[in-house]
């Protein structure tokens, strides 16, 4: 455990900083589910798809590529309890042949958990007309998500992975005139924009299944030194690594907060808040801006119509 998880106690959902992905869904018998993991072949989404496994789930395993899924469900020790599929989540036909794969499954999903994702990217870049990480953070997983909406089980959740970096979001929150990065890029604040749009996602989604008996979340799993970081500085990847020990959460701890908001009855109360070390968190103002979330929606409705 680390020395962040250490001096961390538990909250209200008796979970806390140093619990473990394994810890959180103790007890869970979660045989009959199926569960789709987006980004299932590294860090966060590999830990994810190996505790959903052997709690009993069908996980429906997604990456850049299905020998990229498959190798991870390799690795995870889950053959024959999972199902290998792709989902390039910049590649808007990817992201749609993955919808109809599991439409195809007909299996009803208990969660879809978008866990994949890119950070801090140097340069700007460009997908389809739109900055990078908004369009892979985002836009691919509104798509991905909105496709299946009808396939959530009665009581099904989606869970949104978010980050405390959506702190570092513009001033403005969404810079709608500037989603394509041409009038100024930063590689932090775009990233930070990207977790925003992740957690005003969950936020609107919440507001639109209310009532219905399915449920969504926006988590920030810590600060995990995972493949994430590839992109990032190498002096400061190189520090990450000699302080990663003492300061930063594991690969388990951090995979613990989105396997709490996708399986554990206790999750429910707190659909649609930020969660942080599975326990309900204050995010910045604008995370908490329900006009902005719903023009977010409104406008991610219409990118991804103009893409299809």
């Amino acid at each position: 455990m680390s020395l962040v998880s250490a001096l961390k106690g538990k909250g209200p959902s008796g979970f806390g900083a140093g619990s473990t992905a394994e810890q959180v869904t103790a007890g869970l018998d979660l045989s009959g589910k199926s569960i789709l993991v987006t980004g299932c072949n590294a860090g966060l989404g590999l830990e994810t798809l190996r505790v959903l496994h052997l709690r009993g789930a069908h996980v429906v395993a997604a990456a850049r590529t299905a020998d990229k899924a498959s190798a991870a469900i390799e690795r995870a020790g889950a053959r024959g309890g999972a199902t290998a599929a792709a989902c390039e989540l910049s590649d808007p036909a990817s992201v749609r042949a993955c919808i109809a794969a599991v439409r195809a499954l007909d299996r009803p999903l208990a969660a879809i958990i978008c866990n994949a994702g890119i950070m801090a990217l140097p340069q700007l870049e460009q997908k389809h007309g739109y900055e990078l990480q908004f369009f892979t953070n985002h836009v691919g997983h509104f798509i991905l998500v909105n496709g299946l909406l009808d396939q959530l089980a009665a009581d099904g959740r989606v869970v949104i992975l978010t980050s405390d970096a959506h702190k570092s979001a513009p001033a403005s929150g969404i810079e709608f005139d500037n989603l394509d990065g041409a009038k100024g890029y930063r590689p932090w604040r775009a990233y930070g924009q990207s977790k925003l749009a992740n957690l005003l996602t969950a936020v609107e989604l919440s507001r639109r299944l209310a009532g219905s008996g399915k449920t969504a979340y926006a988590v920030h799993p810590g600060v995990i030194k995972t493949e994430l970081v590839r992109h990032m500085n190498p002096v400061v990847r190189a520090a990450m690594s000699v302080v990663g020990p003492i300061a930063l959460k594991s690969i388990p701890a951090g995979a613990a907060t989105q396997c709490y908001a996708a399986t554990h009855p206790g999750a429910t109360q707190v659909s649609g808040r930020y969660i942080v070390d599975c326990n309900a968190a204050e995010p910045s103002r604008h995370g908490r801006d329900p006009e902005l979330a719903r023009r977010l929606w409104d406008v991610s409705e219409k990118i991804a119509a103009e893409l299809t």
